[in-house]
């Protein structure tokens, strides 16, 4: 099973009843068993409310690829790699000796 993100819906606060019901019956039926959708009302006098349908849903395939790139996600084998760290376990490994700090007077 791929990574599951949550993506949101709002709905506007001037919306008809039998509209809101419509609305939310479709948002239902489109969304897969596995959503795990949540509603909740969002906002404040000032701004506005909002309902927020909250669901998850599966990574698209652009998404995955740029997870990937950050989480260290399966990449396939890069056989240049591969030589140049069998190469760089050949160099014999020497410990700098710390620099010496001169004062000037």
């Amino acid at each position: 099973m791929g990574r599951r993100v949550k993506d949101f819906i709002e709905i506007s606060d001037y919306t008809s009843l039998d509209s809101l019901i419509n609305t939310l019956v479709a948002i239902r039926d489109s969304l897969p068993d596995e959503a795990e959708p949540e509603l909740k009302l969002r906002g404040d006098d000032i701004f506005g409310r909002r309902l927020t349908i909250s669901y998850l849903r599966e990574l698209t395939a652009e998404e995955a690829e740029c997870d990937a790139r950050y989480t260290g996600g399966v990449v396939e084998p890069d056989p240049n790699i591969d030589e140049l760290r069998k190469k760089l376990d050949k160099i014999p490994y020497e410990e700098d000796q710390p620099k010496r700090i001169r004062r000037v007077a």
